[in-house]
C-alpha cells in the first residue's frame, strides 16, 4: 500500500517535482479526470559549493557566506595561539643558542640537541592541529573530505602538516594581524563621533586629530561606505587561507583515492580471474579428462574396421585437443606456477613455451601477488607481439630490483618499429595502476626493447 499523506486539508501535495493545487486531502485519480500540476517556483540562491564560488556572486552578502568566511577568520587566532604555546616550547633549545655569554661548544651543543627535539615534538603538535584544521576546511566548502591521519614520521603528509603548523605560527600571525587591522578601520571610522562625545575631546585618527562632531562624521561615512567590503576581504582571506590548507593537509586526496579504487578494482579482477582458474581446472578439465578417457577406452572397445570406429578416434583427439586448449586458456588465466614458485620459475615457463629461442636472467625475491602477475603478463604480452611481429630470431627477458623497483625488460632482434597501441596501451594502463612507468624503444631496424618499472618495498 502506498503511504498516505499525513497533512491536514488546504495544504497542496507534491508529486514528481510538481505542486498539485486543491482543499482538502489529495484528490484520487480517475479515468477522465484531470488534476492541474503547477511547478515549484524556484528561489534564487547564492551557490552552495564552496566560498570560492560564493565570492564571485553578486548576492554574496545576503547569504550563509560572509557569516561562515567570518567563523572561519575569527577562530583561525585562537588556533594559533593554541598551537604557538607547545611550539615556542619546543623551539625555546634553539632559541637560547643566540643568546649571548655561551661558549661556542655550549652553543653547538644546545642547537643540536633543540634541533633533535624539534624533530620529534612537532609531528606530535602538528598532527591534532591539522585534524581540527581539516574539519574547519567545511566553514569554506563543505564538500572536503577527511583523510587518515598521516602514518608516522616516515611519511611526506607528516611533514607537510609539520609545515603547515609553522606557517600559521608564523605567516599567519602576521597576515592576520594586518587583516584584522585594516578589518577594524571601518569600525573606528563609525564610532568616531561616539568617542568624541564620550571623550569630550580631540581624538586622533592616524595623523589627523578630530576636533568636531561634523569632522567625525565625515570619517563614519567613510566607515559607512567600507564597511560592506568588510565581508568580502574576510572571504577572501578565508578563501586564501583555505586553498593553502587544502594543498598541504588534504594534498591529491581525490588522486589518491582514485588510485586505491583502481588497484582495488585490479584486485578484485585477480581475484575473480583465480576464482574462474579454480572453477575451470577444478570442473571443466577434470570432467573433459574424464570424456578423453571414457572416448579413449571406447577406441579400444570398438573394432578398427567397423564405421564406427573412425568417429569415436575422431572424437578421442578432439577431446585431447580440446583439453590441451583448456589447459593453455587455464595458464593464461592465472598461472598455476606463478602463484606457487613466483616470477622467475613463471618467466621461464613463459620462455619454454615461446615459439621464439628466449634467455631469461632473473633474481628477484617472492613479490606481492599484484607485483608478480603485472610482471609476467606484461612479458607474456611482449612475448606474443615478439613471436607474431618481430621476426625476431632471439629474445631475452630480465628481471632485477633495483632502487626500490622491479625492472623488467624484454629485448628482441627483431625488425623493430613497434608503435604504442592495442595490447601496448593495455600494458600501459595496467602498469600505472601499480604507479608503475613503461618504456618502449623500437627504432625500424630493430632492436626493439620494452621496460618495465614496478615500485616495491623491502616491507611489502
Amino acid at each position: 500500500m502506498p503511504p498516505q499523506d499525513q497533512r491536514g486539508p488546504g495544504r497542496g501535495t507534491t508529486r514528481g517535482g510538481c505542486l498539485e493545487v486543491g482543499v482538502g486531502p489529495p484528490p484520487r485519480l480517475h479515468a477522465g479526470r484531470r488534476t492541474t500540476a503547477v511547478p515549484l517556483p524556484t528561489v534564487a540562491r547564492v551557490s552552495d559549493k564552496n566560498l570560492g564560488n560564493a565570492l564571485r556572486h553578486r548576492r554574496f552578502l545576503l547569504g550563509r557566506w560572509p557569516w561562515r568566511a567570518f567563523a572561519y577568520v575569527l577562530g583561525t587566532p585562537l588556533l594559533v595561539i593554541v598551537a604557538a604555546v607547545p611550539v615556542g616550547a619546543l623551539s625555546a633549545p634553539v632559541m637560547a643558542t643566540f643568546s649571548p655569554g655561551m661558549s661556542g661548544s655550549s652553543r653547538a651543543a644546545l642547537f643540536v640537541v633543540g634541533l633533535v627535539v624539534l624533530f620529534l615534538g612537532l609531528p606530535w603538535v602538528a598532527r591534532p592541529l591539522a585534524r581540527v584544521e581539516r574539519r574547519r576546511l567545511r566553514l569554506v566548502d563543505p564538500d572536503t573530505r577527511d583523510r587518515p591521519s598521516p602514518r608516522g614520521y616516515r611519511d611526506p603528509a607528516t611533514w607537510l602538516e609539520v609545515g603547515y603548523t609553522a606557517l600559521l605560527v608564523t605567516v599567519g600571525t602576521v597576515v592576520y594581524g594586518g587583516a584584522f587591522l585594516l578589518a577594524g578601520l571601518p569600525l573606528v571610522f563609525l564610532s568616531a563621533p561616539l568617542v568624541l562625545e564620550m571623550t569630550n575631546g580631540p581624538i586622533a585618527l592616524g595623523f589627523t586629530p578630530i576636533v568636531t562632531v561634523e569632522d567625525a562624521l565625515g570619517y563614519a561615512a567613510i566607515g559607512l561606505v567600507l564597511l560592506p567590503f568588510v565581508p568580502y576581504a574576510a572571504g577572501l582571506l578565508a578563501a586564501g587561507h583555505a586553498a593553502v590548507a587544502r594543498s598541504l593537509l588534504l594534498g591529491d586526496l581525490e588522486l589518491v583515492e582514485v588510485t586505491r579504487s583502481r588497484a582495488r578494482l585490479v584486485d578484485s579482477f585477480d581475484a575473480e580471474r583465480r576464482r574462474i582458474e579454480r572453477d575451470l581446472h577444478d570442473g571443466a578439465q577434470e570432467k573433459l579428462v574424464s570424456l578423453t578417457l571414457r572416448l579413449g577406452m571406447a577406441r579400444l572397445d570398438v573394432p578398427e574396421d567397423s564405421p564406427a570406429h573412425r568417429n569415436v578416434v575422431a572424437a578421442h583427439e578432439q577431446a585431447k585437443q580440446l583439453m590441451a586448449d583448456l589447459r593453455e586458456l587455464v595458464r593464461g588465466i592465472h598461472p598455476k606456477v606463478l602463484a606457487d614458485r613466483g616470477l622467475v620459475a613463471a618467466l621461464e615457463d613463459l620462455a619454454g613455451r615461446s615459439p621464439v629461442p628466449v634467455a631469461v636472467t632473473a633474481d628477484v625475491r617472492r613479490l606481492p601477488s599484484h607485483l608478480e602477475s603485472t610482471a609476467y603478463f606484461v612479458v607474456a604480452e611482449a612475448l606474443t607481439n615478439v613471436a607474431r611481429h618481430s621476426g625476431a630470431d632471439s629474445a631475452t627477458v630480465t628481471a632485477a630490483e633495483r632502487d626500490g623497483s622491479l625492472v623488467v625488460e624484454v629485448a628482441d632482434d627483431g625488425r623493430g618499429g613497434a608503435v604504442p597501441g592495442g595490447g601496448l596501451a593495455g600494458l600501459a594502463d595496467r602498469v600505472a595502476v601499480v604507479d608503475g612507468r613503461m618504456a618502449l624503444s623500437s627504432p625500424v631496424g630493430g632492436p626493439t626493447l620494452l621496460r618495465v618499472e614496478l615500485p616495491c618495498h623491502r616491507s611489502e
